[in-house]
């Protein structure tokens, strides 16, 4: 089996970052969400995979290489504009051949990972698998109707009015058998070639298609408040590691990582936090929720439940909360005030109340 994993479109909802970075590598407990989805692959035996990108492809080439460091054989397939799942899978026809394939949305998080779909996929070998997850309102995406055996009745490509809370969450194992449904089917009302519609061009024409319950934690990382509900859930799960230097003045209380190269000056890390190699945190305390990406610096600064990126430098600030810090921004001390919440994107530079 192979896998396609979707790395392109343009990430309108999370900009400011989206403008200067793809989506797909916005950093979750210091990984990329990309990286998360390539592990989460590569769990399941899977080391052919082929990665469609768009206008951004150099960027997140630079991050993922050719899948060596992740264990992996990684084949970048371009997609000069975004028209549609269904459309990377026909695109992807090269590099997919006749092989069964699972594609995997590139900014989705789903922690407990696929392996038990992957097995019982393998074992009973339907035509099409989707994973499906209940969702409050289903409006905004692709909802199954389900048999009671667990086979697709239907699929609605954001219906007005559900018929199902079932919502389709990004991973979906197919056979070759897909190929044909995606050259059959045009493109619908928005533009796009979807790939709802080549399942249920599946569904109507008899082939076999199931679907699977995830009832673990999932999170399309679309949002700045996703992305930080998901950094707190990951950051939930890792052991305290400690290879960097916490001088004797600093305290380090509860589940927190501090990589190599990352230096403690006086200062208190309460977790689950991550602090990145390279960074120097002096003179603040960094509360739970927190991960601080690599080669930051932090001065007399307080805050917590926040995701901090790359070469940013914050001085000065206290009470900063569930604030999202893009690469080498800067962050220093203006007028007196009360408390902050920041969302500014890459090489941003702007002063906040002392």
């Amino acid at each position: 089996m192979k896998a396609l994993v979707l790395s392109g479109g343009a990430g309108t909802r999370l900009r400011p970052f989206s403008y200067s970075m793809p989506k797909q590598l916005i950093p979750i407990a210091n990984k990329p969400v990309l990286e998360h989805v390539l592990e989460n692959v590569r769990a399941v035996g899977v080391t052919d995979v082929g990665v469609v990108v768009g206008d951004r492809a150099d960027e997140i080439a630079q991050v993922i290489g050719d899948g060596s460091r992740l264990g992996l054989r990684i084949t970048l397939i371009p997609q000069e504009k975004p028209l549609g799942l269904a459309h990377c899978v026909a695109l992807a026809r090269p590099f997919l051949g006749d092989d069964d394939f699972v594609m995997y949305l590139g900014d989705n998080m789903l922690p407990g990972g696929i392996a038990d779909f992957a097995a019982d996929f393998a074992a009973h070998r339907p035509d099409a698998k989707v994973i499906v997850h209940k969702v409050r309102d289903p409006r905004a995406f692709g909802v199954a109707e389900l048999a009671p055996d667990g086979s697709v009745l239907r699929l609605v490509e954001k219906p007005e009015h559900p018929r199902s809370d079932l919502a389709l969450i990004g991973v979906y194992f197919f056979t070759p058998a897909v190929h044909d449904a995606v050259a059959a089917i045009v493109p619908g009302a928005r533009g796009e070639l979807e790939i709802t519609d080549a399942i249920q061009w599946l569904v109507t024409h008899g082939s076999r298609v199931t679907a699977s319950e995830y009832d673990g934690y999932w999170k399309d990382t679309g949002q700045a408040d996703d992305v930080l509900a998901c950094n707190r859930v990951m950051l939930g799960e890792q052991t305290t590691r400690i290879d960097g230097e916490v001088d004797a003045a600093s305290v380090v209380a509860g589940r927190v990582v501090i990589e190599e190269g990352a230096r403690l000056v006086g200062s208190t890390v309460a977790g689950p936090a991550v602090i990145g190699s390279g960074t120097v945190i002096a003179n603040s305390t960094v509360g739970p929720h927190t991960s601080i990406g690599r080669d930051c610096v932090l001065r007399d600064t307080t805050l917590t439940d926040s995701i901090v990126m790359d070469g940013a430098s914050i001085t000065a600030v206290t009470g900063l909360r569930s604030s999202l810090i893009g690469r080498n921004a800067v962050v220093g001390a203006g007028a007196e005030g009360d408390g902050h919440r920041l969302v500014i994107g890459d090489h941003t530079h702007i002063e906040v109340a002392a």
